[in-house]
């Protein structure tokens, strides 16, 4: 497994897979290098069983700008292979994220711009500084959106709330975007890191796989039936009964103590 960065901070401290975007001379805007980094450090967390649980972070003043349009301006003609190879990147590292057993946590700050928001919003929980600023931006430099965004903005906010933040690119509050369903938690500057740690760790202590089979029932869930889902459900219950973590939380519950789950 890839373990070496450039444009990454990458560590596992209690089972919890540290991500920090590590461009802050560039607000850790995305160029090529980021974009596959971001591909290895997700199949790493996917692959890793001592991974229980990942957290997202910017180092620096922002979270991140979004793509590198400093990079944008010197390709030229190339410039559609250019990001169609970013994107390529990119799209494999949020698909793997969203679909992989251990929960992903944003902790979001200053700017969350572009890619940056796509990133953030695709995670399965973020928490916000209460000074972040958001924006959809794209079409404020003549593109459209990528790494997710058209999948979760309209799917989170509803489609009308959608196209006015991506036509206008108007900048929003945290708490405009914790009203909207867009963050989970709004919480003092001094604070979102620790937080959004702490939650991080208190989601490596539980039923990793559990937490993996709900997540993509709850996102396969939009485009099925609900007799379908229901057999979705069924199905994926019974897996989930056949793990050791099934058998502790069980037991746990029935002799009225804790859960000691392992991931199994």
């Amino acid at each position: 497994m890839k373990t070496e960065f450039k444009t990454l901070l990458f560590d596992v401290r209690d089972n919890v897979a540290h991500i920090t975007l590590n461009r802050p001379d560039a607000a850790n805007s995305i160029n090529e290098e980021m974009g596959k980094d971001l591909m290895h450090a997700a199949l790493c967390c996917d692959e890793d069983p001592e991974i229980r649980a990942v957290l997202i972070s910017g180092a620096g003043k922002i979270f991140s700008g979004g793509g590198d349009l400093k990079a944008f301006s010197s390709k030229g003609d190339q410039l559609p292979y250019h990001v169609k190879e970013i994107t390529t990147y990119l799209h494999a590292a949020m698909s793997r994220f969203t679909r992989m057993d251990p929960p992903v946590v944003a902790a979001v700050h200053g700017a969350v711009a572009g890619a940056g928001m796509s990133i953030a919003i695709a995670c399965d929980i973020v928490i916000a500084a209460e000074t972040t600023r958001f924006t959809v931006a794209y079409t404020r430099a003549g593109l459209v959106p990528d790494g997710s965004s058209t999948y979760f903005l309209p799917r989170i906010v509803g489609l009308k709330r959608a196209l006015e933040l991506t036509l206008t690119n108007r900048i929003f509050s945290a708490q405009e975007a914790l009203q909207w369903g867009l963050v989970t938690r709004v919480v003092p500057d001094h604070e979102f890191l620790a937080q959004a740690r702490a939650l991080a760790v208190q989601l490596a202590n539980g039923p990793t796989r559990a937490y993996g089979i709900s997540k993509r029932l709850l996102h396969s869930g939009w485009a099925e039936t609900l007799e379908t889902q229901m057999e979705n459900e069924s199905q994926a219950i019974a897996n989930s009964a056949r793990t050791a973590d099934a058998r502790e939380g069980i037991t746990a519950f029935l002799e009225k103590r804790p859960p000691k789950y392992k991931g199994q």
